[in-house]
């Protein structure tokens, strides 16, 4: 039950953010969900190759080099996706900060009702 509540919330962020973006496009509800869906499939079995493949660079950079790989993840979620659309890597850096604050958001929000 909490994994699809967390799903939801990304969905929303996902939906929230691409309507206030301009760059991203999701062109429903549904493919906002099945973009959430696929962005957490593809953190769960991409990011921890890329992010071990690309440590040297990564310890260069500070860490920064995360944010590349998080926009390279959310550019491999547009060409997997039809109706999710993003415009350039630096939209996709963009999208993926605000996708990250906004899910902490909508978590410590989700966290404080069950106290």
């Amino acid at each position: 039950m909490k994994l699809i509540i967390k799903l939801l919330l990304n969905a929303i962020a996902v939906f929230v953010i691409a309507h206030f973006l301009s760059g991203v496009t999701v062109d429903s509800y549904v493919t906002a969900i099945i973009v959430a869906v696929v962005l957490s499939i593809l953190n769960l079995l991409v990011k921890p190759i890329l992010v071990v493949l690309t440590l040297p660079i990564t310890i260069v950079t500070l860490g920064l080099f995360l944010l590349i790989i998080n926009a390279l993840i959310i550019l491999l979620a547009d060409y997997l996706i039809a109706g999710f659309a993003v415009s350039s890597i630096w939209v996709a850096i963009i999208f993926s900060i605000l996708l990250s604050i906004l899910h902490s958001i909508l978590n410590s929000l989700l966290n404080e009702d069950k106290k």
